[in-house]
């Protein structure tokens, strides 16, 4: 018989209690606001493991070589719960500012030479998502962020072996979602059909045409309503045009490696077409999943700006305590840290619905010909 358990031993209430004690003995020699300190930061552990695994759980779909159609409903639903976990961690941090300073500096040498840059987790997540080694930020004395995770001594830690294993395991999130949103029909085509370059290419110029008429059509309303002088209409001019060009670099994948154009070309238009047409049943859901992907990255984002405005609340712009820029560096990572890309570029080239493209091959995505 297996054995009945009770509430306080099912979630392991008495060992969770007793990790509050940082570097002490007992709990009764650390403070109230350390406590805090310290409890805080364990709830954010426990909600990065959650968005672990909602963020496996989608990847693991989006790999699959056919990602069943009834299955998007759950990709979505993980990826609404990353956003809530970020968005109700963001909210610890109004607990934290109810410490003042002085009372924060009682204990922050205890924490030195760790930062909360050590959480394995946290990059655990970056990883998972997507985020390319060559877009991290050096956060301190360290080549890499990998040796800030190793012990004091520079030997092995637990955390470095979790974001190890993590960074072996792979697709990321990002590199499954593009190569589903890479296989979206386009006017009906699919990528290993014969004539699926002619289909995209047609689709590509007539959205191109479409912001050629957005392009005059906004240009004349900036002047009419701005241009006092000639020298306002010709910077108007300039600026409007440049967007333009930008679509059309954008459409072209003029921006990417030329092994890589190829690829991303067809995968802009995906995401367009999908963010165009996503009243359509078979897109509609794919759509979804292009709003949640955004929404738990904003959540994330929001995040690491919060979290930079509490620490600039209570201790300034000192220098971290692992030897980082402090603030600055928060900063600079919640600016900077971007994984889908491809898709916020796309909000830029949206177009109105009675410029976009007219749908052809109806009937492919669960409509009937009229």
């Amino acid at each position: 018989m297996p054995k009945k358990a009770s509430y306080w031993d099912y979630i392991r209430v008495e060992e969770l209690l007793n990790l509050q004690n940082g570097l002490e003995a007992q709990e009764q020699e650390v403070s109230n606001d350390e406590i805090r300190f310290i409890v805080i930061h364990q709830i954010d552990e426990l909600w990065f493991k959650l968005v672990l695994r909602e963020l496996a759980t989608a990847r693991d779909l989006f790999a699959k070589t056919h990602v069943p159609e009834d299955a998007l409903a759950g990709a979505v639903q993980s990826l609404k719960r990353v956003t809530l976990c970020f968005e109700l961690a963001a909210q610890h941090f109004r607990l934290m500012e109810t410490m003042r300073t002085q009372d924060y500096l009682t204990f922050r040498d205890k924490l030195n030479p760790a930062s909360g840059f050590q959480s394995a987790q946290m990059r655990e997540i970056e990883i998972l998502m997507g985020l390319d080694d060559s877009d991290r930020i050096p956060f301190g004395k360290e080549g890499s962020y990998l040796e800030a995770l190793k012990s004091n001594d520079g030997s092995p830690s637990p955390a470095h072996a979790r974001v190890a294993k993590r960074r072996a395991d792979t697709p990321t999130l990002k590199d499954a979602v593009r190569q589903w949103l890479y296989r979206t029909p386009i006017h009906g085509s699919l990528p290993d059909q014969d004539g699926d370059d002619d289909a995209v290419s047609s689709w590509v110029k007539s959205y191109y045409q479409g912001h050629q008429k957005l392009h005059e059509r906004a240009l004349r309303f900036a002047v009419e309503a701005q241009a006092l002088t000639p020298a306002d209409e010709a910077r108007l001019r300039t600026r409007y045009e440049g967007q333009l060009a930008g679509a059309q670099r954008h459409l072209d994948a003029e921006d990417v490696e030329p092994d890589q154009r190829a690829f991303m070309r067809r995968l802009r238009a995906a995401i367009l077409f999908v963010d165009s047409n996503r009243e359509l049943p078979l897109l509609s859901w794919p759509g979804a999943i292009i709003d949640g992907l955004i929404e738990c990255e904003q959540a994330m984002l929001a995040f690491r700006q919060r979290h930079a405005r509490m620490v600039e609340r209570v201790i300034g712009r000192r220098v971290g305590t692992g030897g980082s820029d402090g603030v600055a560096y928060l900063d600079q990572t919640a600016l900077q840290y971007r994984v889908f890309t491809e898709i916020w570029a796309g909000r830029t080239l949206l177009l109105p619905p009675e410029l976009s493209p007219p749908i052809q091959n109806a009937a492919f995505y669960g409509l009937t010909q009229g």
